[in-house]
This record gives structure tokens, sequence and C-alpha cells, in this order.
């Protein structure tokens, strides 16, 4: 029983999401052995790839060499509950996935993909890093943004504030300001 109990406490998962789309520079990324044993020495027990319409199948791991046990899927109805679980995400730049990772308090890499045209995403991903709600790499640089992350120096970020936007739409509609 202790046994079981001492393996869920240490229980950490890393989460790599590359949304619907195909990001097989990240999940190559991911994927290396570098990257994982980074993860490891960080304390991370899981990896858990949603890998997309990738063509690029990650290795699987079970973890019994005392290695990170890898497992991956292509879609799922909802990635919510992988979310809530995570103890680390690393995600693709769009905006949905960052902004719902920061919502849930979880500390966040997010991973550019370059090859994608009117790349905006970088923006974002670069200006909240700036900002320091998350950290910011490419495929190439992942390792070396895992090696140099401290998630004590991530700010958490701050829920939006709807209610400026709503008394305007109340005024405009006529509504008394209450």
């Amino acid at each position: 029983m202790g046994d079981t109990d001492e393996r869920r406490k240490c229980y950490r998962t890393v989460f790599v999401t590359v949304g619907t789309t195909s990001f097989d520079t990240l999940v190559r990324a991911v994927d290396t052995q570098e990257v994982k044993e980074e993860l490891s020495k960080k304390g991370y027990t899981h990896l858990l790839i949603q890998m997309g319409r990738g063509s690029y199948i990650p290795h699987k791991s079970t973890g019994e060499d005392g290695s990170l046990t890898v497992d991956y899927f292509t879609f799922s109805s909802s990635i919510a509950d992988n979310l809530r679980s995570a103890s680390l995400v690393i995600s693709h730049a769009g905006s949905g996935s960052i902004f719902e990772t920061l919502r849930l308090g979880k500390p966040l890499v997010v991973v550019v993909n370059e090859d994608l045209m009117d790349n905006h995403q970088s923006e974002l991903a670069e200006e909240l890093a700036d900002r320091k709600h998350l950290f910011c790499a490419r495929p190439q640089t992942l390792y070396q943004v895992i090696v140099a992350m401290s998630l004590e120096s991530l700010i958490p970020y701050p829920p939006g504030d709807a209610s400026p936007v709503a008394k305007l739409i109340n005024r405009f509609l006529g509504f008394p300001d209450d």
C-alpha cells in the first residue's frame, strides 16, 4: 500500500499539445532523449503528447527503467482534464491553448511553429513571455529553454475583467449603470 501511495504522490506529468493541426517538429523535439532526460531531472515522471494530425510517432515508454513514462494520442473531444492534471504544459502557440493553460494557473512553455505563414502567434507568445507569464521556445531551442526554466520566475496571468465591456454595452443599449 505505501509503495502505491508514494508513486501517486510523485506523479508529475508534462502534457504536450499541438492542437488540431500538425506540428511534427514540436513532437520530435519533445521526443528527443535530451529533452526527456532534462524533464526527468526536473522531477517529471510522465510525458503525455497530443500529436494531432502529425505523422511523426513518438517513442512510448513504460518508465520501468527509471526514465519518463511516455504515451501519446492524436485527438480527444476535450483536453481540459489533461491540462488540469498536468504539472507542466508544453503547447503550440494557439491563443486558445495558451489562455486556457494560463487560466488554470499551469506553468507553460509555448513552442512557436515557424512554418506557419503570417505567424501572429509568435507575437502573442513573445509578449506573454516578456511579461513572465510563460516561457517561449522554438522547436530547436526547446531543450535550452527547459534547462534554463525556473518555474518560480513565472508571474500568474491575471484573469480578465469583463465588467467594463458589459457596462459599455449596457449604456449603449440604454440600460442604467448598476
